[in-house]
């Protein structure tokens, strides 16, 4: 197993120096001029030229890539051209929001993901499987940000339902605490602020989850078919074990295996998805962030973002591997095979 992790590990080094040659290249080498953006079209080009002197824009490229490499592996994302603060606390004093979005499309995406797989392997060719297979289908297919639109113009324009956008109405924001605006209200105990709180944030949870919920729901399908076709299973049902215990018990956990780790890596795919979700329900989170960092040319930020979500992704792949061979050991040994 420390053999397998060590090489699960040394395989992170080259994509992570590879994420941060092609994120640094494209800000710095096929980027407009953030000069002009950043000091406005009545710059002249003398003080432009001085600005980026200040902020090392007129070093070559390489010696620009490994200053800010050298930093970043000291945490110094850089800083901000705007606000003047620095990306860490830019993006940290952001992040939250998008953790707190992520975790309940997630959530929403795994239960009735599995729901629905279960139901379609266990009702295999009925009007089940059919229904469960095309709402896969319409997950996969329908891009988020027109489904958040369609979510809007629906459940908040018709139905009046939910708010069309934003984390909390602004009177109700409560103290910040860990920056989790439900946990936030549940230690200062107020009921309102945790239950608006809620009401804002489920519309974009289930527009960001859809698409996670549609995998789910193909990769449990998938994985719960193979389980029960299986001798155990048979053996189990001719013991006179009842169908409800055979499901859950003898089929529905080993399936569960390969599913645990394609939530673990449609987890981080949502962390750094989040872009066009947060910009359509104007979720303050990095998401949306970026977008403006973007338009504004701000590259120490949008650097410092990508890199970041990158290395949460790669960690929760990383993560996802090891904990996939723990729980089953013929991944370990497939690997020595392939040596």
């Amino acid at each position: 197993m420390l053999k397998y992790v060590i090489k699960r590990v040394l395989m992170v080094l080259p994509v992570m120096i590879g994420v941060s040659i092609i994120v640094f290249s494209l800000m710095r080498v096929f980027s407009p001029d953030p000069a002009p953006i950043v000091l406005g079209q009545h710059a002249n080009e003398e003080s432009m030229q001085a600005w980026r002197e200040a902020n090392g824009l007129n070093d070559p490229v390489v010696t620009q890539y490994f200053a800010y490499i050298s930093g970043a592996l000291k945490g110094d994302l850089g800083t901000s051209y705007y606000t003047k603060s620095a990306v860490t606390d830019e993006i940290f004093a952001r992040f939250p929001a998008t953790i707190e979005l992520a975790v309940a499309a997630i959530v929403f995406a795994s239960i009735i993901g599995i729901g629905l797989g279960v139901m379609a392997a266990v009702k295999k060719n009925s009007i089940f499987d059919a229904a469960g297979s095309l709402f896969a289908l319409v997950g996969v297919s329908i891009p988020i940000f027109w489904l958040g639109i369609l979510f809007i113009m629906f459940f908040s324009g018709f139905l009046h339902w939910f708010p069309s956008g934003g984390r909390i109405d602004v009177l109700l924001k409560p103290a910040e605490v860990t920056g989790f605006y439900m946990i936030d209200a549940l230690i200062a105990g107020d009921g309102e602020a945790f239950s608006n709180a809620l009401n804002h944030l489920i519309l974009p949870a289930l527009a960001l989850g859809m698409y996670s919920m549609a995998i789910i729901t193909r990769m449990t399908r998938s994985s719960m078919l193979e389980t029960l076709g299986q001798d155990y299973i048979r053996t189990a049902r001719a013991k006179g074990i009842t169908e409800t215990k055979v499901i859950a018990k003898h089929a529905l956990r080993p399936s569960l295996i390969p599913v645990t780790t394609v939530i673990g890596l449609q987890f981080g795919s949502l962390l750094g998805g989040a872009l066009l979700t947060e910009s359509v329900f104007s979720w303050p989170g990095i998401g949306k962030f970026t977008v403006d960092c973007i338009l504004k040319s701000d590259f120490p930020v949008v650097q410092g973002i990508v890199l970041l979500v990158a290395v949460i992704f790669v960690t929760i792949n990383l993560v996802a591997d090891l904990a996939y061979a723990y729980l089953d050991p013929r991944i370990k040994y497939s690997s020595k095979k392939e040596r």
